[in-house]
């Protein structure tokens, strides 16, 4: 379980440490300023209590010896179906965010979603690693997409698209990682264009209202557009070098809805400009190159492919959640890693770097496509 050995600190992945550490005080600085006009702490003290623990669960995971986790992958994925049937008939969230996506455990409120999406990453990792020989095999291959599936289609009776769409993205990229034949690709792509119309009919009046938002940005300013106009203004009014860091009038008048969570993007550009959100992104590209690197070197494909899959839920949450505050992609309730505030899903996010530092200290100067 814990095989550490001094020696290995050689291999420790500093400088993915330290841009998730940069990201992390970069999201406390932007989170003080969006949550400045609210005349509360709480929302900081949450997300330092978060990072803490999250630093802790680090150190943890580094010590253990990932194999580990391959061995536990059954009991991690029967508790992570467990959490998604305990939100269907416990949680709540349906006023407030239109899903029931939360769950109240004593004083912690916490989505477990957020959770599952590590728990599948460990356990699809192992299931495809144990079924690798034969993964082209169409029986096998139902079995694997069944396995990766129940957590979906668990989650979208909740319903919550936006986080059903991340599990659908990492898990097509670690099936092509592993290999899967191009084949089975077109045929996929093929099954999801014929179930769009069912997905269409089966959203709800506000969530197809935001896709029409998306096609035409002006239909509804005072509406249910009005949270993606004013981010782009917001974005916008920032220029090359911003307003200043706690000096943004859309930020700090709450001209922004949700800025400390999905549209804290629009409150860094609006005060630091094209340099901050440029900045931003470089570091996140820093962090993705990293995992990648990480996950080519790794010792045998279960840990790769954990990398691989942690990494493509960091890229899409990226992706979207930048490309819905200007306007390339419609709104959904999709977090910027390390930035947005939420206490679970920062913790979630350092949990993910520290399995990723795990499988860099235990990786072989070869990696296992080459051996």
């Amino acid at each position: 379980m814990f095989n550490f050995k001094l020696k290995s600190f050689k291999k420790f992945d500093f400088v993915l440490f330290i841009t998730m550490a940069i990201l992390c005080i970069y999201g406390l600085v932007i989170l003080k300023s969006a949550t400045l006009s609210y005349g509360t702490n709480s929302y900081m003290k949450s997300q330092i209590i978060a990072i803490i623990i999250g630093l802790l669960a680090i150190a943890f995971l580094v010590l253990l010896d990932y194999s580990f986790l391959g061995k536990m992958y059954l009991p991690i994925y029967f508790v992570c179906i467990l959490l998604l049937v305990a939100v269907l008939l416990f949680g709540f969230g349906e006023d407030d965010w239109g899903a029931r996506s939360w769950l109240q455990v004593g004083p912690v409120s916490f989505q477990p979603s957020e959770f599952v999406k590590i728990g599948l990453v460990i356990s699809l990792a192992k299931y495809i690693d144990n079924n690798k020989d034969k993964l082209n095999e169409p029986f096998t291959l139902l079995k694997v997409l069944a396995f990766a599936g129940l957590p979906v289609a668990l989650i979208l009776l909740q319903p919550d698209a936006g986080t059903a769409l991340v599990f659908i993205f990492f898990i097509a990229i670690m099936l092509f990682v592993a290999g899967i034949k191009w084949k089975y690709i077109g045929m996929a792509v093929l099954a999801g264009l014929a179930a769009l119309p069912i997905l269409w009919f089966r959203l709800d009046d506000y969530q197809r209202d935001r896709f029409f938002d998306f096609l035409e940005p002006e239909r509804n300013p005072t509406g249910t557009g009005y949270q993606a106009l004013q981010g782009k203004i917001a974005i916008g009014s920032g220029k090359i070098f911003g307003r200043g860091l706690f000096q943004g009038s859309f930020t700090q008048f709450e001209y922004i809805p949700e800025k400390q969570t999905d549209f804290i993007f629009a409150v860094l550009v609006e005060e630091l400009g094209f340099i901050g959100g440029v900045s931003l992104i470089g570091l996140y590209f820093i962090l993705i190159s990293r995992l990648i690197r990480l996950a080519k070197n790794s010792k045998d494909l279960f840990g790769s492919l954990m990398v691989i899959g942690i990494a493509a839920i960091f890229v899409f949450h990226i992706w979207e959640n930048i490309g819905m505050t200007i306007g390339l992609m419609p709104i959904t309730g999709i977090p910027l890693p390390f930035i947005s505030h939420g206490g679970t899903f920062m913790l979630v996010n350092m949990i993910g770097i520290g399995i990723c530092l795990s499988v860099g200290l235990r990786r072989e100067a070869l990696t296992f496509h080459e051996k």
